[in-house]
């Protein structure tokens, strides 16, 4: 489970719930009809913008944001580096007796092929072109919450609008007066909060969670063609970390060597 998003939403929501009990009661800002008035406008006026397929797929992709286990690229490198000595030493066909080793199921498919001895050409177009697919899904994840972030203000003030035209249609009333104003405004606050504190932030997310995975599977996929020319381990590793920055580089020699030591 990502903890940073868990913590976000706690601390978020604590902190406006700590603020508005010290200032008043929190039953005061439970409103049923806003929240069906932002609820429902916001997710027709998603399925209007999206098909059904689409958006129950970002539900989906969504789940990146709470449950995602990260992968250190320097692990990925590391594993390709033996993946590599290994080739060098025994032949590609060895591979296929590492393949228990990854959970990847991407770096399955590369080691797979490169095990079967495809063509390092094949192979990477291959593979490149899965990525460019898991860009796309990601993306659309990403965008439909953007969306959705878009949407919940703009129906939280048409929310508003109804609360005050309520509010007008009884003003010989002062009874109602009060339940009318606390539509108009409680509708705005709830657009206010799931779009500023869950959909936009959970868009970002996504954006981060996607150029991370497709980091490490470029990696996979730069390694696995290293690994089908036959390249040294060494050279090969220093050509993966051209992916990475200077301070995030660590070397599978190094550690080694510090070992033997």
């Amino acid at each position: 489970m990502d903890s940073s998003t868990i913590l976000g939403i706690i601390a978020a929501f604590g902190l406006m719930i700590l603020a508005i009990l010290t200032g008043g009661k929190l039953h005061f800002f439970i409103n049923p009809q806003a929240m069906m008035i932002v609820a429902g406008g916001t997710i027709g006026a998603t399925l209007v913008h999206y098909p059904f397929k689409d958006v129950f797929n970002a539900v989906n992709v969504a789940q990146k944001t709470f449950f995602h286990k990260e992968i250190s690229p320097n692990e990925i490198i590391e594993q390709l580096v033996g993946f590599s000595s290994k080739a060098r030493k025994e032949g590609l066909l060895s591979l296929q007796s590492v393949i228990k080793e990854v959970n990847d199921p991407f770096f399955v498919k590369g080691l797979q092929m490169a095990a079967d001895g495809q063509e390092p050409e094949i192979l990477k177009e291959l593979l490149f072109r899965e990525i460019e697919y898991i860009e796309d899904r990601h993306e659309k994840g990403s965008e439909i919450f953007m969306s959705l972030g878009a949407y919940a203000p703009a129906i939280g003030m048409v929310g508003t609008l109804i609360g005050l035209v309520q509010m007008l249609q009884t003003m010989d009333d002062p009874s109602t007066i009060g339940p009318a104003m606390a539509v108009a405004l409680l509708t705005t606050l709830y657009g206010a909060v799931t779009a500023n504190v869950l959909f936009i932030p959970m868009s970002g997310k996504l954006k981060t969670r996607s150029q991370s995975e497709v980091l490490c599977k470029s990696l996979i996929v730069e390694g696995m063609n290293s690994i089908l020319n036959g390249e040294n381990p060494r050279i090969m590793e220093q050509r993966l970390h051209a992916f990475l920055a200077p301070k995030e580089r660590e070397s599978v020699f190094d550690k080694s060597k510090k070992k033997n030591k």
